[in-house]
């Protein structure tokens, strides 16, 4: 792999979080979360959350390492849809900005 990488991408297909390059196209990383066809994630700058047959996977964003499973017991094995909370926690860190701005 090379190290100038551009954004990345990261795509849920085939049971599988993919990261994906996006000046290159290059495939960062891969891991296998289920059997699965259909796989929902969520981005976070700290994580990248996937969803497969009704578990929950939290997996670092750099590497694809799982770093912890939930299989959400009782919930059934149906597909995991997010909520997006980004533009409230976009908006909340270009505050805390600005007041360390006019603090200093």
């Amino acid at each position: 792999m090379s190290m100038n990488h551009g954004e990345t991408i990261y795509i849920g297909v085939g049971g599988h979080v993919v990261a994906i390059d996006t000046t290159t196209g290059e495939e960062l990383w891969r891991t296998k979360l289920k059997r699965s066809s259909y796989v929902t994630i969520l981005v976070r700058l700290d994580a990248v959350y996937g969803a497969a047959s009704g578990e929950l996977f939290c997996l670092d964003p750099a590497t694809g390492t799982i770093r912890w499973q939930n299989r959400l017991p009782g919930l059934g094995v149906g597909v995991i849809a997010f909520g997006d909370s980004l533009p409230v926690m976009a908006s909340a860190i270009a505050n805390d900005a600005a007041a360390a701005a006019a603090a200093s």
